[in-house]
């Protein structure tokens, strides 16, 4: 587990499916990220079992109820989506609706990125978003990452469709500065 301000990072558990598809069914949510709508309780029981059992997939939880209302992960290495080192991940994030705007995300972020760098000694962490998802932009930049290239026309085998996405790069070296006193 880990933990910030005010969130608990943990495991998935198979209690979760009911708040995972009330995020995860809001059009909002899924398909801007590159993934389909959550259709059942049943759907989303599975993908706790299945794509969200990764040691490092967490929920992103409030500390006062534990209920699961996002996801942070990181994609280390060959489990990334990108061309990645072995000692690099892909941070995956998302969070439902209700919960935006309110820098729930940058704070998970920011401590998936501690872990990272310190407690996994990763070298770099790479980030993606889709054209037209600004508010992933937005995250990504308070958290420090920087664009690195642009993917166009690629296809998405979530939704099957062809999106551009915008990758963006932080390296230990960079994310170190960010830590150091002004």
């Amino acid at each position: 587990m880990l933990n910030t301000q005010r969130l608990v990072l943990r495991p998935w558990r198979a209690s979760d499916a009911t708040s995972l598809h009330e995020y995860a069914s809001d059009p909002r949510v899924g398909p801007i990220a590159g993934w389909p709508v959550h259709t059942s309780e049943a759907q989303s029981l599975e993908i706790i079992q299945t794509v969200f059992s990764n040691p490092e997939v967490y929920a992103v939880t409030r500390r006062q109820d534990d209920i699961a209302i996002g996801l942070v992960g990181l994609l280390i290495g060959q489990d990334s989506h990108f061309d990645i080192a072995q000692d690099e991940a892909e941070i995956a994030y998302w969070i439902g609706v209700p919960f935006w705007g309110q820098g729930l995300i940058p704070e998970a972020v920011r401590e998936l990125m501690r872990h990272a760098f310190v407690d996994l000694e990763l070298g770099a962490l790479w980030c993606g978003y889709f054209a037209g998802n600004e508010q992933s932009f937005r995250a990504q930049a308070k958290c420090g990452f920087k664009h690195h290239h642009t993917k166009a026309s690629t296809l998405n085998p979530y939704m099957n469709d062809y999106r551009s996405e915008h990758i963006s790069y932080i390296s230990k070296q960079e994310w170190l500065m960010l830590q150091q006193p002004n």
